[in-house]
């Protein structure tokens, strides 16, 4: 099948490598522009790096909404566009241009948790099973008919990186399975229940800062749906630090927000009446550590109030 693949970060690589690999013809990859990094050099996004490995040529139009963008779509003849984790909205012109339409790979189990950070906001939630869906795309923001759903559950002690990373192979395979489906007319269109949706938010920096005062449950998935940006933070020696990693502890009769050191890490007191142990943290303008590495060295005190 001709088939124009858009997508930019890590997670839309997985997708782009199953359609190579299944045989499909790949006639453009749609990625974003290259955005400054280190030292301001300009750093290309993971899709152009995979497309270009693989001889596929890339575009990065600023907007999607250029008339120019159009008509390359249109000169490049589609007959599925497969858009995944894109980054741009894309108008219903660029949308109807495939012959066969337009079809997202979208990290959750739609209607919930439409919007840009859906792996995130299931941790941060407490969620425990997510999921895959391929969807045909619409107007309105993953709000299109579902053609396929794969859920999966949510490991407790599984963090969004490591979601990140299974959800992409989970929505690649789905991918495969769908596209031949799509290509005889079988697929199904089961139209969302609105009634029923939710949005993801992206994330900021604003969600950072960790409150002793909820429980140690919140609290451990707060660390886990941050990573590895914007992370949670706490103050250690007046100071933001980053926490990476975090388990549940125990009962404690300590007032939220009490520290101590232990074997295991950091432990802090919680709004609930149960503690959870730092065991991983980085702080300000340091490097990533064992938190009890950290702790070698410096003395800290019961009853220090974060």
């Amino acid at each position: 099948m001709r088939i124009v693949f858009m997508g930019t970060p890590d997670f839309a690589v997985a997708s782009l490598r199953r359609l190579i690999e299944d045989g499909h013809e790949i006639v453009g990859v749609f990625t974003q522009p290259d955005k400054p990094g280190n030292r301001r050099k300009l750093t290309p996004p993971a899709v152009k790096v995979c497309a270009e490995g693989a001889g596929l040529p890339v575009y990065q139009p600023e907007s999607m909404r250029d008339p120019q963008a159009l008509a390359l779509l249109r000169s490049l003849a589609p007959e599925l566009t497969v858009v995944a984790a894109y980054g741009q909205i894309l108008p219903e012109e660029i949308l109807n241009v495939p012959t066969l339409g337009s079809v997202n790979v979208h990290a959750s189990v739609l209607p919930k948790y439409r919007g840009a950070a859906p792996i995130n906001r299931a941790i941060l939630d407490g969620e425990t099973e997510t999921g895959v869906t391929i969807m045909y795309m619409a107007k309105k923001l993953d709000a299109g008919d579902i053609i396929s759903i794969r859920k999966t559950p949510i490991d407790p002690e599984e963090d969004a990186e490591q979601l990140f990373t299974r959800l992409a192979d989970l929505g690649a395979a789905l991918l495969s399975e769908t596209i031949p489906h799509i290509a005889d007319g079988t697929a199904v269109r089961t139209p969302q229940d609105d009634a029923q949706s939710s949005y993801a938010h992206m994330l900021s920096r604003e969600l950072s800062p960790i409150d002793w005062n909820k429980s140690a449950e919140a609290v451990v998935n707060q660390v886990r749906a941050l990573v590895p940006w914007p992370c949670a933070s706490m103050l250690l020696d007046g100071k933001t630090a980053k926490v990476w990693h975090a388990v549940r502890g125990g009962r404690t009769s300590d007032a939220p927000g009490i520290l101590r050191a232990s074997k295991r890490g950091v432990e802090c007191a919680c709004g609930d009446g149960n503690s959870i142990v730092v065991t991983e943290l980085q702080s300000e303008g340091g490097k990533r550590m064992a938190a009890n590495a950290w702790l070698n060295g410096k003395r800290v005190a019961p009853g220090t109030v974060l």
